[in-house]
């Protein structure tokens, strides 16, 4: 949602804080901010509307703010257009406090009221700056008591980069339903949203829970409880390397982590592949769990939700247990037929998405035991989950999620032919040719990945568009969806997925000359469906692009209708969306390239959302 750090030691404060906003903006890229305490114990501030390199401008790479001690915020826009003004960090009225926040405070309008009341002045539109001129008005000389005193206060979700020029060297960071992570080092300590702003000056990090605050010195980090009793610090090595948060030569993020696919599935799939057999470690639903369960939610947001989509398929084929997919932000309003006898799958790849947390919290108090697939270690989800399967996906910087996605997918066939072994629906010669399919799925993405140079060409047609709709049925239409998502989020052209059978139901109405058309026919007994709704659409003028597996017996009459087709490897229908998927990856990149768009940050959107 948006990039939070702090630092205080005896090195000078600014160049690493735009550093390690630098690391983070993909959480947010439309205004970035600074706070720095002056060797002569004042609040400076920078701020700019717009992307971090602003910041680096605008303080001569940090040297125009000297000390030891600062936060940084790089934001997504939440309450106020993103101006200046309305850039992090906020600072009190009279200069004694500054604030970055990531989150929403619900009840700032009373307590804003009360603060005008009492003659206090805003800058901005934000529900933050609130927090700077309550942390002033309740402060009697004790920072930590004033810290205290406002968040007994506040309502909603937080995390908090706190500063006081009164006390130079102190800062406070603050956790509720958003990532906090300390690092610790020696002469300093800092702190950020995420581990790859830490990674370059320590490998020690205390991973913050909700409800907890810390208190950070050069010489020390004390950790406490909302109540203010101590805590101890539960230290975790990170082992991520610097290069993984770097393009390595590729000209955006989003390309090094679409050729990173294969290596990413292959981390998902093979640790837990041994001798012909699933393993799971750490895995704790056993036998009589699955036996108890009667049915089977799986609630995501975003692309998350598509490969729950395109899961369901495989976990409902080889498990026959009836599987209901919804998007988190309305399962947690639907009053969910939810009980003791329901496995709720939770994906995120943050694993920090406010709306899946809080879908989560709602069907675990009605009994649902939760299983969490995600990406990051030590996130909020996993400490909610009953068991946890990690994608192993890595870093993934550009907020169009690509190899997030794949190892979703990935995980979701490992649990689905391991819930149907465990519960006796495959016998041994089926377990055994469906475990080689899996072996396979690596060498498929990377061969996927050779239709680059085609769909770098194919991108020409699309560049130009105003609508293309994406097409398929069955697995085929939860893939339309991801490639669609994929397209209009980084291209900006509206693209709209619609499941091939409802094309007579009002949508063959926009498909008019020349509207580009991309139809995924992975589902080979689904192809003679496939090719009469290619015939329609070619009928009313649609340019059809056809996905189609090589080698697939009947693709070739798809082959003949088609202006454009694309063949990517042959896998069993329930798992074909691993490898499909990777061509509509490449046209959503490459045609947002020739359109000069911002690819890896795109307008309006961030990595993490950690608001409704």
């Amino acid at each position: 949602m948006c990039g939070i750090i702090g630092f205080t030691g005896l090195k000078q404060a600014s160049p690493i804080i735009l550093e390690g906003l630098s690391r983070m903006e993909y959480r947010g890229y439309d205004s970035a901010g600074m706070a720095v305490i002056s060797p002569q114990n004042r609040m400076q501030l920078a701020k700019v509307s717009g992307k971090v390199a602003g910041l680096y401008e605008k303080t001569d790479n940090g040297a125009a703010f000297p000390g030891v001690c600062g936060i940084g915020h790089t934001r997504w826009a939440t309450h106020g257009a993103p101006t200046e003004a309305n850039a992090h960090p906020h600072v009190s009225m009279h200069g004694q406090f500054a604030v970055a926040h990531n989150g929403i405070i619900e009840n700032f309008v009373p307590l804003k009221e009360e603060l005008l009341a009492k003659g206090y002045t805003f800058q901005s539109q934000t529900d933050t700056e609130v927090v700077a001129q309550m942390l002033e008005d309740c402060y009697e000389g004790d920072f930590q008591k004033a810290v205290e005193t406002v968040l007994s206060r506040i309502e909603g979700s937080y995390g908090f980069a706190i500063l006081c020029a009164d006390d130079p060297g102190t800062i406070f960071a603050v956790k509720k339903n958003s990532p906090i992570i300390l690092g610790l080092g020696e002469g300093f300590n800092l702190f950020a949203s995420d581990v790859t702003a830490l990674v370059e000056h320590t490998r020690e990090v205390v991973y913050m829970e909700d409800g907890q605050y810390a208190k950070v010195t050069p010489d020390s980090v004390e950790l406490f409880a909302e109540d203010g009793s101590p805590l101890p610090l539960k230290v975790s090595h990170v082992s991520l390397s610097v290069a993984a948060a770097e393009k390595g030569g590729y000209e955006h993020f989003m390309m090094k982590e679409m050729m990173e696919q294969p290596e990413a599935v292959g981390r998902a799939l093979s640790p837990r592949i041994k001798g012909g057999e699933i393993v799971l470690d750490d895995f704790r639903l056993t036998k009589e769990d699955f036996n108890k369960f009667t049915k089977i939610v799986i609630t995501a947001c975003g692309s998350a939700y598509y490969a729950g989509l395109a899961g369901k398929y495989a976990i409902e084929k080889f498990c026959r247990i009836p599987v209901d997919v919804q998007l988190a932000s309305e399962l947690r309003y639907a009053d969910p037929f939810i009980d003791e006898h329901c496995l709720l799958i939770v994906l995120s790849q943050s694993g920090e998405t406010l709306d899946t947390i809080a879908a989560l919290k709602e069907c675990k108090a009605r009994g649902a035991t939760v299983l969490a697939i995600v990406n990051v270690v030590e996130s909020a989800i996993t400490k909610l989950a009953d068991s946890v399967l990690y994608t192993w996906a890595g870093p993934e910087v550009a907020v169009a999620t690509t190899k997030g996605y794949t190892t979703q997918l990935a995980v979701l066939y490992l649990f689905a032919v391991y819930a149907a072994r465990v519960l006796g629906r495959l016998d041994a010669e089926q377990y055994a040719s469906v475990i080689r399919e899996l072996q396979a799925l690596p060498e498929a993405v990377r061969n996927a990945l050779k239709t680059d140079c085609d769909m770098s060409n194919l991108a020409q047609y699309f560049k130009d568009a105003q609508h293309v709709f994406y097409l398929g049925r069955n697995t085929d239409s939860a893939l339309a969806m991801e490639g669609a998502l994929k397209f209009k989020e980084i291209s900006y052209i509206h693209a709209e997925a619609y499941a091939s059978g409802e094309l007579k139901h009002g949508t063959i109405a926009l498909i008019e000359e020349g509207t580009p058309v991309v139809a995924v026919c992975t589902n080979p007994a689904l192809l003679e469906k496939s090719l009469s709704n290619i015939i329609e659409v070619k009928a009313r003028g649609a340019v059809v692009t056809a996905v189609v597996p090589e080698g697939l017996p009947g693709s070739e009459a798809i082959e003949g209708y088609a202006d454009h087709c694309i063949k990517v490897p042959a896998l069993r229908d329930v798992f074909a969306s691993i490898a499909a998927v990777v061509p509509l990856q490449l046209l959503a990149y490459h045609t947002a390239k020739l359109r000069g768009c911002s690819i890896d940050k795109p307008k309006n959107l961030a990595k993490s959302v950690t608001v409704e």
